[in-house]
């Protein structure tokens, strides 16, 4: 179960979003510049609420009644930019076990097998970011977020640079990954179809504010 209250103090508006769900895929929508994106990123622990509470399973993230802000690597999220954030220095194999090294993790070798096979990227391994097409590049992405076995896993408009038929591609291959992992997906959107496919809650945000919850 993921809690979370956040009010963050924005240039144009204070956002104030207040929810809890327990599984599935939870969909952000709404214009650019409404807070999805703000959620994310204070729910990750790459920005600091000014009051609120994040809570995933027990876990506390943040209180700020408490003084409690856990560090991001203790948060155990997997986390899919919208750029993708990959590193060009580095071959995909290296971008993939980052998260792994980075944290100083155990790598599970078969669950390394299973993922890489199931997102088509071993052929990549030793090819660089630059020489991706933007689905490989997605692909990557994603199997670096969930090689470290998050508890949770938010996307950040990750179908925006691809066209149209990947984008339809991907939006199963993403229904079929939260089957697999079962864990929660959060996932920031504007486009309304993308996230009627693809969400089983829909939070409509509006300049920071919860307007409307819809469940599919």
């Amino acid at each position: 179960m993921l809690q979370f209250q956040i009010e963050k103090k924005l240039p144009y508006f204070t956002l104030h979003v207040d929810y809890t769900f327990e599984n599935g895929i939870l969909v952000l929508f709404g214009p650019s510049g409404s807070g999805k994106t703000t959620t994310l990123n204070a729910i990750a622990g790459l920005t600091k609420p000014n009051q609120g509470k994040i809570v995933l399973n027990q876990t506390v993230f943040f209180d700020s009644e408490k003084k409690i802000d856990l560090p991001v690597q203790q948060r155990k999220i997997g986390y899919v930019f919208q750029d993708y954030a990959l590193f060009p220095h580095m071959t995909v194999e290296q971008n993939i076990l980052y998260g792994v090294k980075h944290q100083h993790l155990l790598l599970d070798q078969n669950e390394y097998e299973r993922l890489t096979s199931q997102l088509k990227v071993k052929h990549l391994f030793q090819r660089y970011p630059a020489n991706l097409s933007g689905g490989e590049k997605q692909r990557v992405a994603l199997a670096r977020a969930l090689i470290t076995s998050p508890k949770l896993l938010l996307l950040d408009e990750p179908f925006s640079a691809l066209d149209y038929d990947t984008r339809v591609e991907f939006r199963q291959e993403l229904k079929r990954l939260h089957q697999l992992w079962q864990i929660p997906f959060i996932l920031v959107t504007h486009d309304r179809e993308e996230a009627r496919i693809l969400g089983d809650i829909i939070l409509y945000l509006y300049q920071g504010q919860m307007m409307k919850e819809e469940r599919i």
